[in-house]
């Protein structure tokens, strides 16, 4: 690894202070599962200059209720998280994501706000001594395209024969099912509004700006969710479809569906034919399937990854099914 500056933040404010000091030539890290392989790899066209450590930042690690709603602090570890009762009980698709997040050592390690921040999989842009100047880089094309594809977008690209990577975070569907709001060091975002694609960026997050919390709204009366995934084994590896979903019933039929969808398009992909399928309904085998096919309808996959239309078609079904509420 190159030389670089550590800097522990004593406050939020002291953060954002470092981080417009060095502007885009700084990093945060937290739990590190992410950045240090990048660094290590050298993976990244610039180094960081500095790395800005928010661990030692005091008060964000908490999951708190309060009127019904919850609030988790961005440095909360996935496994605190995964053994709450209250969001297991309560919230309980981003409890199951976060158990099906990595291995029961990196969720000891990992955090929230790194789980939904971190970045993308593809594994020309992962390549070591950035092998691939790939768009994501700043590169003029997209290896993937006309490469190995296999894991990366069945809903389109960026831009036009653009980058085809996918998102691969396993609470970020739950978050936008569950409609989180994403609170940072300057203002408030809805979950899926966070995240963004561009050059070596992955969320809509300024160079001097950093997760706080997130807050999740109280689920209502006769409220379910749920979170499925597939990956090629069940410890360790990064998902190749997941699936969070929430229902709200009323008189027996779905009034409300959050469906969201990941690692299938370049941002976590809300599926809202599927939830105009089954809104009105009752939830059984027929209407989850028929919400599934909707759900689905729009991909366009690459030419060798066509196999993941069926798993997030299965996933959605499976994942209804397991939400109904009541």
């Amino acid at each position: 690894m190159k030389r670089f500056v550590h800097i522990d933040a004593g406050s939020v404010d002291e953060a954002v202070s470092h981080l417009r000091r060095y502007g885009a030539a700084a990093s945060v890290i937290a739990g590190g599962t992410d950045l240090l392989g990048k660094m290590k790899d050298m993976v990244l066209p610039e180094y960081p200059e500095a790395v800005v450590n928010l661990k030692s930042i005091p008060g964000l690690d908490f999951i708190e209720e309060s009127a019904g709603a919850l609030t988790i602090g961005a440095l909360t570890r996935l496994e605190d998280i995964a053994s709450n009762p209250i969001v297991n009980e309560r919230y309980t698709a981003l409890a199951q994501a976060a158990t099906r997040t990595a291995s029961p050592h990196l969720r000891e390690m990992g955090t929230l706000a790194g789980n939904i921040c971190q970045d993308i999989r593809c594994w020309y842009y992962r390549c070591a001594d950035n092998r691939f100047p790939c768009l994501r880089k700043g590169g003029g094309r997209c290896y993937a395209i006309d490469g190995d594809n296999r894991y990366h977008s069945i809903f389109g690209s960026s831009v036009e024969d653009g980058c085809c990577a996918v998102h691969p975070s396993d609470t970020a569907p739950a978050l936008i099912a569950l409609d989180a709001t994403i609170k940072t060091s300057k203002r408030t975002v809805k979950a899926e509004d966070f995240f963004l694609v561009d050059v070596c960026k992955t969320t809509v997050l300024d160079t001097d700006e950093i997760v706080t919390e997130i807050q999740l709204p109280a689920p209502g009366d006769n409220t379910a969710s749920a979170f499925n995934k597939v990956a090629i084994r069940k410890s360790i590896d990064f998902p190749i479809v997941n699936c969070a979903v929430r229902l709200t019933s009323s008189d027996g039929r779905i009034s409300d569906a959050r469906i969201c969808l990941n690692a299938v398009h370049i941002t976590p992909y809300r599926a809202l034919e599927a939830e105009r399928s089954v809104v009105g309904k009752e939830v059984d085998e027929q209407s989850a399937e028929a919400a599934a096919a909707a759900g689905v309808a729009a991909a366009v996959p690459l030419p060798h990854n066509a196999y993941m239309v069926q798993i997030a078609k299965t996933l959605i079904k499976r994942t209804i099914l397991a939400s109904s509420p009541g």
